[in-house]
C-alpha cells in the first residue's frame, strides 16, 4: 500500500521540472481521465485497483507535443491486459507489480515497455512488511517508507510540508510501465505496474525485493522521455536507492479499508517489540527461504505492499510458453 494526500494541485506544484539548465522551471498539467468511473481519492492508505496520479511524456496523449514535456494522469494500480475480455476486474492475474529480471521478454510487460509506456507512479511514501524473518503474516512488523526530508519537515504532519508556499515535499517516484485497456462501450481504463527488484543495501533487513526508485529529476526525464532515450538505456537507470529512510508503524494498515491519519503515525519506541526467532542459524536460513517462497505464491494477509506479491502471467487459454523470469 501508499500513502497518496496531496490533491492535483498541491501534486502539480510538488513536481515541477525543466527541460534542461536553462529554462524555467514547469508545472505538469494534470490531465483528468474517467478510467470507466474510477477516480483519484487522496488517502492514507492506497491499495492495489485504486487509482492514482503518475507522470506520462505529454506525447502519449498529443502526436504533436515535445517528449519531454510531461503530464499527470490519473491511472489505476495494477495493469489491465489490453487483450482481456469482460470485467476488468477479473482477469485473474497479480500485476500490481513486475520484476525488472526479464522484464524485456515478458508476453504481458514487454510490448508496454517496447512501445515506450514508461510512467513514473508518485506518492508521499508506501508501507511495507517485514518478510526476512520468519514471523507469522499477522505478526510482521509495518514500515513506513519515505524519501529523506528537511529537517523541519515531518511526515506523519502535513502542515509541515508547506504546500500553501508551493511545498516542500520530497515525493518518491517510482518507475513502471501502463496500458490502456478498452471495455465493450470504448471506454479507456488506464493502468499501472510498479517495476521491482532484488533488494540491495539497509533495506533488505526489510523485504527481499524493492520498487526501482528514481532518485533524481534527471533520471525521471530519462525514463520518461521515450523519444530520447531508448528501452535499453532506460532500463540501466534502474538501480537500487541509497537514501530510503523507514520508521515502524502501527499493524492497522494491513487492512486496506483503515484510511485514516494514523495509518503512517510512527510508534513510539516503547512499543516496538523484537519478535522471536529460531536460535539455530541454520533454521533460521530454511524458514526464511520457505516463507519467500510462500510470499511469492500466495496473497500475503497483512496486506498488498508495494512489492509483496508479483506474477506474470495469463489465463491458460491465452497463455503462451512461461517467461523464464517467472516465479
Amino acid at each position: 500500500m501508499i500513502r497518496m494526500t496531496l490533491e492535483p494541485k498541491e501534486l502539480e506544484s510538488c513536481c515541477k521540472y525543466s527541460k534542461n539548465s536553462q529554462n524555467k522551471p514547469k508545472l505538469p498539467r494534470y490531465r483528468n481521465e474517467f478510467n470507466c468511473g474510477k477516480k483519484y481519492v487522496p488517502s492514507f492508505n492506497v491499495a492495489p485497483t485504486d487509482v492514482t496520479p503518475v507522470l506520462v511524456s505529454s506525447v502519449h496523449f498529443d502526436d504533436s507535443a515535445d517528449p519531454a514535456d510531461q503530464l499527470l494522469v490519473p491511472m489505476m494500480w495494477g495493469m489491465v491486459p489490453r487483450w482481456h475480455k469482460g470485467d476488468y476486474r477479473k482477469h485473474g492475474l497479480t500485476t500490481n507489480n513486475c520484476r525488472l529480471e526479464g522484464l524485456a521478454f515478458s508476453k504481458l510487460y514487454g510490448p508496454p515497455l517496447s512501445a515506450g509506456q514508461r510512467c513514473v507512479i508518485l506518492c508521499e511514501g508506501f508501507y511495507e512488511w517485514q518478510t526476512v524473518k520468519p514471523l507469522k503474516a499477522s505478526d510482521r512488523p509495518a514500515f513506513y517508507v519515505h524519501m529523506p526530508q528537511d529537517e523541519n519537515i515531518k511526515m506523519e504532519d502535513k502542515s509541515t510540508w508547506n504546500m500553501e508556499a508551493g511545498g516542500q515535499l520530497r515525493l518518491l517516484r517510482i518507475a513502471g510501465l501502463f496500458d490502456m485497456w478498452n471495455d465493450e462501450h470504448g471506454d479507456i481504463l488506464y493502468s499501472y505496474t510498479v517495476i521491482t527488484f532484488e533488494t540491495e543495501g539497509q533495506f533488505s533487513d526489510v523485504h527481499h525485493r524493492s520498487p526501482a526508485i528514481l532518485e533524481t529529476d534527471e533520471q525521471v526525464a530519462d525514463w520518461l522521455d521515450f523519444k530520447r532515450v531508448p528501452t535499453n538505456r532506460a532500463l540501466n537507470l534502474l538501480q537500487p536507492c541509497q537514501s530510503l529512510k523507514w520508521y515502524r508503524v502501527s499493524n492497522i494498515v494491513n487492512n486496506s479499508r483503515n484510511k485514516s491519519d494514523q495509518c503512517n503515525k510512527p510508534l513510539p519506541d516503547g512499543n516496538i517489540k523484537s519478535p522471536a526467532v529460531p536460535k539455530s542459524k541454520l533454521m533460521q536460513s530454511w524458514l526464511i527461504v520457505k516463507k519467500r517462497k510462500i510470499d511469492e505464491s500466495e496473497s500475503d494477509a497483512s496486506g498488498d505492499g508495494v512489492v509483496n506479491k508479483e506474477l506474470d502471467s495469463e489465463p491458460s487459454e491465452k497463455k503462451p510458453k512461461p517467461d523464464p523470469d517467472v516465479p
